[in-house]
């Protein structure tokens, strides 16, 4: 099976994590970009190598999925373990466990410490729990992969205290982008629905609280369905069973054609394919689906399970972003939730990490609700508001940097100048990240050109050195470049190739150090 370029690249950096001392890593990729694909080729890596693997999952559609795309794709057969099948006496090297059942102190003592050489964590969000860090105390000199879709910067800090680092991740944007997934569209529907007196438990609203809090609105939120979504094949999140099942007979009276499934359902299997098949154009569940399901045909999303976890989220949101014929975008609809200090995931928070774009964004949305907005377009507009804004903010700060006589260039000037938020925004989440940076480092940022004080951790001057050698690479402007042509007024500096730059300047100097008679820098664009 030929990968594709992202998961070769993500294949290659999870090894060099490994080969480079790291041993428990991170890949991030959003659902439906083939996360299982990846790490099935990563095991028949390590198996030629002579190494036993195991894949720890929290659920048995996890440990099937993985147990079948490795056979698909690599043609390697795996062992179960779980309940009271076991893998001791096989002579497979791959071995699918529940953690549920490997956790216990008299199933690890079952196998040596050194019985495996790697483990792959399926939904790696869940390793912070107790179960998980069992597994991998006993099993503590195993190389870890720990795999997810999309987390935000709180998951990446906490997953921080498990993984040594992030070997590689894939943005929904990109992956969007390159027509790997589905267009996401959003409507912000006018309905406020109260959560101010629902308390939290484990760090997310309280399930039971929230079924009750819903209660009341569920025929306003079918009417709105009525209105939007009649004609799409809609997957709904819902906090309760008894709270899914109400709501499959409200939309059914309302004249769709839904379908409830839960955990305790004996017909799941049937009523899966049956919606599949277009029996059912509503599927009603209670964060059953969140994951090892997949139906690609899904076009519309309703999330009815508010949360502050941005996994959980992208996860439910991700049962409609894989692509079918003849679908053109999936859509969320989005409503106003009333929270009291809480910071809920929203539309905005599958596509930016920037908490200031993400509120303007939903600020947007919400000055146009009724309205359908593509998210990708959505994010474009906000982001030149924030950067309007931020710039102003900044202006006077800026313009003291650029009298500076220093010969380095301020960092914060630089990452303005070249629209880079995400090196502005950044927060280091592992513990290498959060160390000072090296002397290697700052050597290296001051041969660019980098005012180097203002770095303060490891994290940011790695990826401002990616940055630059990227730059340098792709033929763009210097940050001394960037300063000095921006000091005389030209715009977008960040944006010109080096040879434009050096051009520019070469007539400044020729000119006295002044603007060449008929040039205007607030207008000028090279070429």
């Amino acid at each position: 099976m030929e990968l594709r370029k992202y998961q070769e690249e993500a294949r290659v950096a999870v090894q060099e994590e490994w080969a480079n001392g790291r041993r428990k890593t991170l890949l991030v990729l959003p659902t439906g970009c083939g996360k299982t694909i990846v790490f099935s080729k990563i095991i028949e890596d390590r198996v030629k190598m002579g190494e036993r693997v195991l894949v720890l999952a929290h659920r048995s559609e996890l440990l099937e999925q993985a147990s079948d795309k490795l056979k698909t794709a690599t043609g390697l057969g795996t062992a179960l373990e779980k309940a009271e099948n076991t893998s001791i006496g096989s002579w497979y090297r791959v071995v699918v466990g529940s953690v549920q059942t490997l956790q216990r102190e008299k199933r690890l003592n079952r196998f040596p410490k050194d019985y495996f050489d790697t483990i792959i964590i399926d939904e790696a969000h869940h390793a912070l729990s107790t179960g998980y860090q069992n597994v991998l105390d006993y099993f503590d000199q195993a190389q870890v992969l720990g795999v997810t879709a999309t987390p935000d910067r709180g998951d990446k800090q906490n997953l921080g205290k498990v993984f040594d680092s992030l070997a590689y991740e894939y943005s929904l944007i990109d992956a969007i982008k390159s027509g790997y997934l589905s267009k996401i569209s959003a409507i912000t529907i006018p309905l406020t629905l109260d959560l101010s007196s629902v308390s939290q438990q484990a760090g997310d609203f309280k399930a039971s609280e929230v079924g009750s809090a819903l209660d009341p609105y569920l025929d306003q939120i079918a009417d709105e369905m009525v209105k939007q979504c009649s004609d799409r094949k809609t997957v709904v999140f819902l906090p309760l069973v008894k709270t899914s099942q109400k709501f499959c007979e409200i939309l059914n009276a309302k004249g769709f054609k839904a379908a409830e499934v839960n955990g305790t359902s004996e017909d799941r299997a049937e009523i899966l394919d049956d919606f599949d098949k277009g029996k059912y154009n509503v599927l009603c569940n209670s964060m059953l689906l969140t994951e090892g399901w997949d139906c690609p045909t899904v076009d519309c999303v309703v999330v009815l399970r508010p949360t502050k976890v941005r996994a959980l989220y992208s996860q439910m949101v991700g049962r409609g972003t894989r692509l079918a014929p003849d679908k053109e975008d999936v859509l969320l609809l989005d409503f106003l939730w009333h929270t009291e200090r809480h910071e809920l995931c929203r539309p905005a928070h599958l596509i930016t990490d920037s908490p200031e774009i993400a509120k303007k964004m939903i600020e947007n949305m919400a000055d146009d609700a009724d309205q359908q907005f593509e998210l990708l377009e959505a994010e474009e507009v906000a982001a030149k508001d924030v950067v309007a804004e931020r710039e102003e903010a900044l202006a006077k700060q800026l313009a003291e940097m650029r009298k500076r006589k220093r010969a380095l260039v301020d960092p914060l000037q630089f990452e303005m100048s070249i629209n880079a938020e995400d090196l502005a925004d950044y927060v280091p989440s592992f513990g290498w990240e959060m160390s000072p940076a090296s002397d290697k480092q700052l050597k290296a940022l001051e041969k660019f050109g980098i005012f180097t004080d203002d770095i303060g951790n490891a994290g940011k001057a790695g990826k401002l050195l990616d940055r630059l050698q990227k730059r340098q690479i792709e033929g763009l402007t210097t940050p001394k470049q960037i300063r000095l042509l921006e000091r005389y007024g030209f715009h977008s500096v960040g944006m010109w190739k080096f040879d434009e730059a050096s051009s520019m300047i070469n007539r400044i100097s020729a000119n006295g150090w002044r603007v060449p008679r008929g040039i205007s820098p607030k207008e000028y664009q090279p070429g």
